[in-house]
């Protein structure tokens, strides 16, 4: 269910960058999108009933109750550089409007609207 969820958000922010001619309204797909992605990566290292890989007295030690962290890594990582696009995307916007004053890619671009 979570995974079906993910990719829902997935299409949702796929669907607003394609579709939308706003700079402001891209990034926020875009950010739709990257939260879709990384729902599904964690939903994939999740274990039901699973524990942390730590290796102590008191816990079996099969590997099969054992929880993937390399998921939970890239998911940080993820999130990093996804704050880093965000803000470079922002800074483009803003650097965009104060030369055209407009958030519009068609009005800057050239292109006529069909």
């Amino acid at each position: 269910m979570i995974r079906l969820a993910s990719l829902l958000l997935l299409l949702i922010g796929l669907y607003g960058v394609l579709t939308t001619k706003n700079v402001i309204k891209m990034i926020i797909s875009i950010n739709i999108m990257e939260l879709g992605v990384n729902i599904f990566i964690i939903s994939v290292g999740f274990i039901t009933n699973g524990v942390a890989p730590n290796l102590t007295e008191h816990i079996d030690s099969s590997l099969s109750n054992f929880v993937d962290p390399l998921p939970q890594a890239l998911v940080l990582t993820s999130i990093v550089i996804g704050l880093g696009i965000t803000s470079l995307g922002l800074a483009f916007a803003r650097k965009m409007n104060k030369k055209y004053g407009t958030y519009d890619l068609t009005m800057i671009g050239g292109m006529k609207d069909e």
